[in-house]
């Protein structure tokens, strides 16, 4: 049996009648909804474009996808889902984890006219440096029961174990409403597979030989990038400034586009989106 599609939903401009879409590809243990600020702000600038919001797979909404578990089936399946689409997809944006996808995705659709990434790092990343909180929070979700009476009664729990009101509302928005009240149904083994894929996947070739524009979004105050990556992209960039442009928001950290969104839009408004 063949795996579901992925849960997705778009994003217009009012009374808009757009023409191409632009997939967008939340970060480990997030889901789609987590960038719907960055594709409002995008397609209200460009009406002709119209935004996906995408679960990955075991996230959000996209539940029962079998193994295996890494960036290049998480690329296929948004293939699988492009082929049921009634807009043609031209450009993708990822933050974290989704940049990765983004990029893999890329690899399998070379047609694709812009990439953004936001605070992802292409590289092998053995040491894990900046992501040490997602793998906390997973370790405490392991920890915890998988049902609660109210949506308040999880993020407290969350935010007793010593994590900021942000991280638990993050986290909430993969709850399940159940008759008795709440389910956090997350396959924490399954995500433990993407994150080990994530770290262990290296797409800095998408970025040497792809044709498309290419939009890297780093967080000033952020530790996901190494500084021999961060040299690699900046030498990229002016090798082939038309088409790799990178942004550092200074005063940002992993979370670019809720730390900055107003210097985000900034960043990708400087040339219009193909």
């Amino acid at each position: 049996m063949s795996d579901p599609l992925l849960h997705a939903a778009w994003v217009r401009a009012a009374d808009a009648r757009p023409t191409r879409g632009m997939l967008f590809l939340h970060g480990i243990l997030g889901s789609g909804g987590n960038l719907r600020g960055v594709a409002q702000a995008m397609v209200q600038a460009d009406p002709s474009l119209a935004a996906l919001l995408v679960d990955l797979r075991l996230h959000g909404k996209s539940r029962g996808f079998s193994p295996p578990h890494d960036v290049t089936t998480c690329a296929r399946d948004l293939v699988s889902l492009e082929a049921s689409l009634p807009l043609p997809i031209t450009a993708v944006l990822g933050h974290s984890f989704g940049g990765k996808v983004a990029l893999a995705y890329h690899q399998l659709r070379p047609g694709l006219s812009r990439i953004v990434t936001l605070d992802s790092d292409p590289g092998i990343r053995p040491d894990r440096v900046g992501s040490e909180q997602t793998m906390q929070v997973i370790a405490l979700l392991k920890t915890l029961p998988k049902d609660y009476p109210t949506r308040d009664a999880f993020t407290q729990r969350i935010q007793s174990a010593g994590h900021a009101r942000g991280i638990a509302d993050w986290l909430a928005m993969n709850l399940e409403r159940t008759p008795e009240g709440f389910r956090f149904a997350v396959d924490l083994d399954g995500i433990e597979r993407l994150l080990d894929s994530y770290f262990e996947t290296d797409l800095w070739s998408v970025l040497d030989r792809s044709d498309a524009r290419i939009d890297v979004v780093i967080g000033g105050t952020s530790s996901v990038w190494d500084a021999e990556h961060r040299l690699r992209i900046e030498a990229l960039a002016r090798d082939k400034p038309a088409k790799v442009r990178v942004h550092v928001l200074p005063h940002a950290g992993h979370w670019v586009h809720v730390d900055d969104p107003a210097g985000l839009r900034a960043a990708l408004a400087q040339t219009e989106t193909p």
